[in-house]
């Protein structure tokens, strides 16, 4: 019963992906938590909650990969990011 409930996963052959890199050219990230604080009038609940984010971040700058912040609160870290790079350009 478990493995009718796991969702498939597309199957992605690596050769089509594309790198993503940090300012320095290295594909290396670290992922870190954006904390966001939750009202206890909106839980339900008797406190008000912490709600984790998880984020890619470059480990030697601090600068947040945009593309891992969800679009709602991506305004709110504009000064905070490490603009995504590619072999590109």
């Amino acid at each position: 019963m478990y493995n009718q409930q796991q969702q498939q996963q597309p199957q992605i052959d690596l050769k089509n992906t594309d790198p993503v890199l940090n300012e320095d050219g290295s594909p290396l990230f670290a992922q870190g938590m954006i904390l966001r604080k939750v009202s206890k009038f909106v839980t339900g609940t008797p406190e008000d909650t912490l709600l984790t984010i998880p984020v890619f971040y470059d480990p030697k700058t601090f600068k947040i990969l945009e593309n891992s912040v969800p679009g709602d609160i991506r305004e709110e870290f504009e000064e905070m990011y490490n603009k995504e790079s590619s072999n590109e350009d």
